[in-house]
């Protein structure tokens, strides 16, 4: 199997340890939301997991359909949603397919630390997945790890992590030469983000479809 079975991590992890599992929104989606640049609206989190940000969003008046390809992480994110009173939708489908699971389109998409797990040869389909569920002058925000950063053991594109995934870090210039076909660059920088192992740099990109 080229990318692991999320599914089985769901599974067998306690959810605490899960690396990327982190409750509290993180600064840079929530200053997205207290700056304006997305109201409430029609949004999809792309490889939600067990929902922590969609319930966060949801919480704030957002319509959001959350996307994994977990139906363990999608159990507990509706588990989740239920007990702290918010209406989401979760539904399980593979982001690299035809997406024919998730019905209509959005004005808002994010992938939190998502695009990393998804190799270069992989990347173009899932961008024009992500273009294919938006409506025009939609927002897309993306966030995933930068090459700069030295955590997971060293340097180089491909590194593998604690958890036996295999993940890719990007630079600036090779983001810009992948979302610039289908969207229009608003902000694309390399931020500090706080992790549950510590704090590491990851590249943000503000988008608009076309």
């Amino acid at each position: 199997m080229k990318y692991p079975d999320m599914d089985r991590i769901y599974q067998n992890v306690p959810l605490d340890t899960i690396p990327w599992n982190i409750e509290t929104p993180p600064g840079a989606l929530v200053e997205l939301v207290q700056a304006g640049n997305v109201r409430p609206c029609k949004t999809i989190d792309l490889g939600c997991g067990a929902g922590n940000y969609a319930i966060y969003l949801a919480g704030l008046g957002f319509d959001v359909t959350g996307v994994d390809s977990s139906p363990k992480a999608l159990t507990i994110a509706g588990e989740h949603a239920k007990k702290r009173g918010v209406r989401c939708r979760f539904i399980v489908a593979d982001l690299l397919g035809d997406l024919n699971e998730v019905p209509g389109t959005f004005d808002f998409a994010y992938d939190w630390e998502f695009l990393h797990h998804i190799f270069p040869e992989d990347r173009e389909k899932y961008v024009q997945n992500v273009h294919k569920l938006l409506n025009p002058k939609a927002t897309y925000y993306s966030v995933c790890f930068s090459e700069n950063d030295p955590q997971f053991g060293g340097v180089g594109k491909f590194r593998k992590t604690r958890m036996g995934t295999t993940l890719y870090f990007s630079q600036e210039s090779e983001l810009t030469s992948l979302f610039i076909k289908y969207f229009d660059v608003r902000e694309l920088k390399t931020i500090r983000i706080g992790g549950k192992y510590g704090a590491h740099c990851a590249i943000s990109a503000l988008l608009e479809r076309r």
